[in-house]
């Protein structure tokens, strides 16, 4: 029996080891990608990066696998793996049916939220108020504090909404999205009062008027998807056609994506 109770013990020791260095390569690989360090289009080439992260080829593929079936990593048979490429007409989509999901949420929040909500809401528009002027690093990308804060507030404004698979759904799109909201921050220049656009999107929605916050929301995320379709347009033009945009990705970890969940 207890040679039995070790045997157990000595297999779910190597499980829970397997599991941390499949997390491990997921995570690293995941901030790779959404911070352009893996471009899009760009093959995955495993021997590389099994050197690069110091973990073995099983937990390499197994995380390449997790990350295909969240469409940010596309598996080419008898090729092997590459970045998601970007795309126009992908862009196009995925902004609208964020702006669908997430304007949906933001109503619900608004008709469901309780003092608890309103107060996510007010301190994490607080705290990014505090960073105005303070989006780009000295590098000319964007801050990663700016980054955190602007994502909590996001956040809050839809962790009001109880349809659990809605937020879900956001989630997943908001995802896909921060590989291009990446490169849009640094290419948005004068030409958009950020601050000013937050403002009204929480004043509206403290307020509870869910026709003008959702209405100020989809402008919002509607302008950033604009610039950086205008910035494809005018852009290079990759092997595969695709124009590429022009700028800097941000090099923030990706584990301040997720503040309050």
């Amino acid at each position: 029996m207890k040679i039995l109770l070790y045997l157990f013990g000595a297999m779910a020791t190597m499980h829970a080891a397997a599991t941390s260095v499949t997390q491990s390569a997921y995570t690293r690989l995941r901030e790779l990608i959404l911070t352009g360090e893996i471009p899009p289009g760009e093959k995955i080439l495993l021997k590389v990066l099994s050197t690069q992260l110091q973990v073995n080829l099983s937990a390499l593929r197994e995380a390449l696998s997790r990350l295909s079936a969240e469409g940010l990593v596309v598996a080419e048979p008898q090729r092997g793996f590459r970045a998601a490429p970007f795309s126009l007409e992908d862009l196009r989509h995925l902004s609208e049916a964020r702006i669908e999901i997430e304007t949906s949420c933001l109503r619900q929040a608004i008709d469901k939220g309780d003092l608890g909500w309103e107060g996510r809401v007010a301190d994490a528009a607080h705290q990014l108020a505090r960073l105005s002027g303070k989006i780009r690093n000295e590098t000319g990308g964007i801050s990663c504090e700016w980054a955190f804060a602007h994502d909590r507030l996001h956040f809050a404004l839809c962790s009001g909404c109880d349809n659990t698979w809605m937020l879900r759904i956001r989630e997943m799109l908001y995802t896909q999205s921060e590989r291009y909201r990446s490169l849009a921050g640094p290419l948005a220049g004068g030409t958009r009062d950020i601050d000013a656009e937050h403002r009204e999107i929480v004043d509206a929605s403290l307020a509870r008027d869910a026709i003008a916050a959702c209405a100020l929301l989809a402008a919002h995320l509607r302008s950033t998807a604009e610039i950086l379709m205008d910035a494809y347009k005018s852009g290079d033009r990759s092997e595969t056609g695709e124009a590429s945009p022009k700028g800097a990705a941000w090099s923030c970890p990706t584990e301040v994506v997720r503040p309050l969940g």
